[in-house]
């Protein structure tokens, strides 16, 4: 079509038989002398400044107070070409502020209560050193009024806490106060709250905080910074969980409160967690979570869900709640997120943000600036491309806000779709075969019924066999080969989905887009495809443009191509001595050294000595021999030709050094013209150590000896002693022993 144009091309106006749109140089060659190359452009069409102005001056109205600038844009997008705006955030000092307090008033929230009564005054009172227009709300949530979440006896609808405890009926939702800027009626009011109770260990915190963010009205919210409070010891309910109470209607995101009361909770199943973001974006609402301690984990997960959200750990007691309120918001307020609205088909945005101390931001971070304090000015570097035309053509718009704040830019998007000569076309010109068409842009648009180039043809004849004769290549194609079709005898060659694949030549026969492949790249990305040729780009061939000229890969470690051993073929190397291999032609495993390949030959011609030294002038003249007088002046690796540093020893033992290197085909050896010999033994000290060993060690068994005899001679006495203690006399009497006296006794004897 004569109105697809990509951003580095131009439309050609005369030229009604070849391209009319192709690269300007292109088209300036081919003798175009009317060539239409439009550019997009933008128009500012607000650009109030952003506000100047310190805390206590003259009191503006909110929506007198700016923060972002310009508010409102206009652009004329050109296909590919990105058009650059910059919009500047500045917070506002003494900016107002609206903060809702939403709290849990199931029972265990009990003493949590008593301290929240005075909130009012003091919020108030701590909320002045930011800003002096303050308002504050109060609104309370229990649970939906069904089975399971509360009991539905009778008495527990009166009075759902045990024993004695005096507790109001449930409830749903409840919102207390309208946001007022009185401290002491939000204490009185909220001192006349009771405490109510439910069954289950979740609440019904999310029906609340919808109807918070969509029931503008009867909360009174301001386009100012809306906060929403949201204070709880629990977790919470979210979209599904309805059907535990038999309710399976989703949620619809309005508005349902009469007499300040929540109605629908028994009818509209929880919100879930997407479409409470939704809505909260949608009316700039910034939520702080505060929450106990044991439930931080899971509101932390929710925060990474909504943005512009802080949790705070909330005490046991709501005692630290002012200073938790007060942290959050300047967590909040410090850092401006960017967000837009849904983009038109074909239509992309990228951001930059310059933030505090020259920080840049780009990606997806580009969106957004931290550790903003009041009086703070940052910039935003945005980009909006358009890739094609949209299907209708018309214009379209889109908004970009900071995120929290009811500030945006409108940005107004008008294509360039069509060429300004259109507008000056001849209709039924004669140019177009008597009248049969409106000439415009140097081409015809044919009338209805009429088709060609020069609207010369009836459609009933553009499939005759004569005309289709002239859309053949030879006899044995197709027509148009088969990628176009034969009008009037002309082929028109069929359009691609993908606008940058295009067939081409007298009878299609041509395209840019069925080029040979490497790497799944066209023409492996180094050129490009011209009649299923591919043109490769400087440095590469090949069919496929994978051949690379660059031999820099092919290097060796010495700095040389290939090693010297090979050819570098397409960033290869090719390895011409069998014996050498690897990517570099480095590896040889049955090689010796380059060094031990040219020790002989040096030994021969620098120190005379060596294996060749009697063949040194037949087996040695192939390179030249250049000494030197120390090892500094060894020639170095970072010199302009590769060299190798050689350390060999010689028969008796001594070091010489050397170069081997390659300069311009001429081999080079530099080498140092003194050896390196050990030095001789010192024979005193070798002497003097033998004799001292000598000695030492006859010392050492004479001591060895004179111990084992004294050992020996000790246990020989111990043994001795010990024999001699063990000696014994025997004392019985001589056997061979006769008494002289003889008794003998009476056996009848009876002594009496």
């Amino acid at each position: 079509k004569e109105s697809d144009m990509l951003n580095s091309h131009t439309l050609l106006y005369l030229l009604p038989i070849r391209t009319r749109c192709d690269e300007l140089e292109s088209l300036r060659k081919r003798g175009c002398d009317k060539i239409e190359n439009p550019h997009g452009s933008q128009r500012i069409l607000k650009n109030k400044a952003v506000t100047n102005r310190k805390k206590g001056a003259e009191k503006l109205r909110p929506e007198d107070i700016t923060q972002i600038q310009p508010q409102k844009l206009s652009l004329n997008l050109r296909a590919g070409e990105p058009q650059n705006i910059i919009l500047r955030f500045k917070r506002a000092e003494d900016y107002p502020i609206d903060l809702y307090y939403l709290m849990d008033l199931s029972y265990s929230m009990k003493d949590d209560l008593e301290n929240v009564k005075n909130l009012g005054t003091s919020l108030m009172k701590e909320m002045s050193k930011i800003t002096s227009d303050f308002r504050i709300g109060f609104g309370s949530f229990v649970e939906k009024t069904v089975m399971p979440y509360i009991s539905t006896t009778p008495a527990k609808l009166l009075n759902p806490c045990t024993g004695d405890q005096n507790c109001t009926s449930p409830f749903s939702y409840k919102n207390v106060l309208k946001l007022t800027s009185n401290g002491q009626q939000f204490n009185s009011l909220v001192g006349q709250q009771q405490i109510s109770g439910n069954l289950d260990s979740p609440e019904g915190g999310f029906d609340a905080i919808m109807q918070v963010a969509v029931c503008g009205d009867h909360i009174g919210w301001r386009n100012v910074t809306r906060l929403l409070v949201f204070s709880t010891d629990a977790g919470f309910h979210f979209a599904g969980d309805g059907k535990l109470g038999g309710i399976v209607l989703p949620n619809d995101g309005k508005c349902h409160l009469e007499n300040n009361v929540y109605t629908m909770s028994h009818y509209y199943d929880y919100p879930s967690i997407a479409h409470l973001v939704q809505k909260l974006s949608e009316n700039n609402i910034q939520t702080i979570f505060a929450v106990t301690e044991e439930f931080q984990p899971v509101y932390k997960e929710l925060q990474n869900l909504i943005p512009k959200s802080a949790v705070g750990t909330l005490s046991a007691n709501s005692s630290n709640v002012i200073n938790l309120i007060v942290d959050a918001y300047n967590s909040l307020s410090s850092e401006v997120i960017l967000e837009n609205s849904k983009l038109p088909e074909g239509v992309t945005i990228t951001y930059q943000s310059r933030c505090k101390n020259g920080v840049v931001n780009e990606g997806e971070n580009g969106r957004k600036c931290s550790n903003i304090s009041i009086g703070d000015e940052v910039s935003f570097n945005i980009n909006i491309t358009a890739q094609g035309c949209p299907k209708q053509g018309k214009p379209e718009s889109i908004k970009i806000k900071p995120l929290g704040f009811t500030e945006e830019v409108e940005i107004l998007l008008n294509f360039i779709c069509e060429c300004e000569c259109h507008k000056h076309g001849i209709k039924n010109s004669d140019m177009c075969h008597n009248g049969n068409g409106t000439f415009e842009c140097g081409a015809c648009r044919c009338n209805k019924g009429r088709v060609g180039r020069q609207c010369e043809c009836r459609k009933d004849e553009v499939s005759t066999e004569d005309l289709d004769k002239n859309c053949r290549k030879d006899n044995g194609t197709d027509i148009c080969s088969n990628n176009g079709e034969c009008v009037c005898g002309t082929c028109e060659c069929k359009k691609r989905d993908n606008p940058e694949e295009r067939y081409s030549g007298k009878f299609c026969e041509c395209d840019n887009f069925n080029c040979d492949r490497s790497n799944n790249k066209l023409c492996g990305g180094h050129g490009r495809c011209e009649c299923r040729v591919c043109i490769c780009d400087a440095n590469y061939t090949g069919s496929a443009c994978d051949c690379s000229l660059d031999t820099s890969t092919c290097l060796a470690s010495n700095k040389q191509i290939c090693n010297g051993r090979g050819n570098c073929e397409c960033g290869t190397c090719r390895c011409t001595d069998p014996k050498f291999q690897g990517p570099t032609c480095e590896i040889c495993p049955t090689c010796p050294g380059v060094c031990t390949e040219h020790k002989s030959c040096v030994q021969c011609r620098a120190f005379g000595t060596g294996e060749k030294k009697d063949t040194c002038e037949r087996d040695c003249s192939y390179f030249n021999l250049i000494k030197v007088k120390d090892r500094d002046k060894l020639p170095q690796p970072v010199q302009a030709f590769p060299l190798m540093h050689c350390k060999e020893r010689d028969a008796n033992d001594c070091w010489f050094y050397y170069t081997y290197a390659v300069n311009n085909t001429e081999k080079e050896v530099h080498v140092v013209d003194a050896l390196e010999c050990p030095a001789g033994p010192d024979i005193i000290p070798i002497v003097a150590g033998v004799v001292t060993g000598i000695v030492l060690i006859g010392l050492a068994l004479l001591l060895i000896w004179k111990l084992l005899m004294i050992i020996h001679d000790r246990r020989e006495f111990a043994k001795f002693e010990k024999e001699k203690m063990n000696a014994k006399w025997d004392t019985g009497e001589n056997p061979i022993y006769k008494s002289a006296v003889t008794t003998v006794i009476n056996p009848k004897y009876e002594g009496k």
